[in-house]
């Protein structure tokens, strides 16, 4: 089996959403000093590749902690979007992709944007689903669905409806994923596990691919 890693790097300096805190460092024990490494981490939940739950949006709504863990796993399937890397990922762009997605637990949208990763271009002009075709994914039976983007909202909007529309049907939501590329036109089982915080909207996750 080949494990294939999606999840970008944790460290400091890194891209985070615009007004988010990046994440902090603190040696709390040294080998030199105690005879054993330890750190105090701070980071948002929405830190580097993460995912979206429910909660994120709307009240009430489960959360990790009693989530069954069944749902951030299962066969997952990538459309290359990266031919229509600016502007809006419509309904029409994935009508082809049906029989496909109908199958699939998990849909990974692959712009390439992961690419600019690190620079000041990753966080403008990338593409977003219409709300038209988010509202159409809902019809699916689909866990999830994840890009390699920082958002599956514009930039600049204040009512996120594409997070909405997508998690008010029960889906999670998986951002800032990476090398999906790698999985164009093969097979796979796609992993995303949240940690098991009580209460928590949102995740860090190490985001996999395994292929037979």
């Amino acid at each position: 089996m080949r494990v294939i890693d999606l999840t970008h790097t944790v460290e400091s300096g890194m891209p985070v959403y615009p007004g988010t805190p990046e994440p902090e460092f603190q040696p709390i024990a040294t080998i030199e000093k105690d005879g054993f490494a330890e750190q105090l981490i701070s980071l948002s939940s929405h830190t580097g590749t993460h995912i979206d739950l429910p909660s994120h949006m709307f009240a009430d709504c489960l959360t990790p902690d009693v989530f069954s863990v069944e749902q951030f796993a299962g066969k997952g399937m990538v459309i290359d979007l990266r031919s229509a890397a600016v502007g809006v990922i419509t309904k029409e762009l994935l009508l082809p992709f049906s029989a496909n997605i109908e199958g699939s637990d998990f849909l990974l949208l692959c712009s390439g944007w992961s690419g600019y990763w690190g620079r000041p271009d990753y966080f403008k002009g990338y593409p977003v689903l219409s709300l038209d075709a988010a509202q159409w994914l809902t019809g699916f039976h689909l866990k999830g669905i994840g890009v390699d983007m920082i958002s599956l909202d514009l930039p600049d909007s204040l009512d996120f409806p594409v997070h909405k529309s997508l998690l008010a049907s029960g889906m999670v939501l998986i951002e800032n994923l990476t090398a999906l590329a790698l999985l164009l036109h093969c097979s796979f089982t796609f992993c995303a596990f949240p940690l098991k915080i009580a209460g928590a909207e949102a995740s860090p996750v190490r985001a996999v691919a395994l292929r037979g």
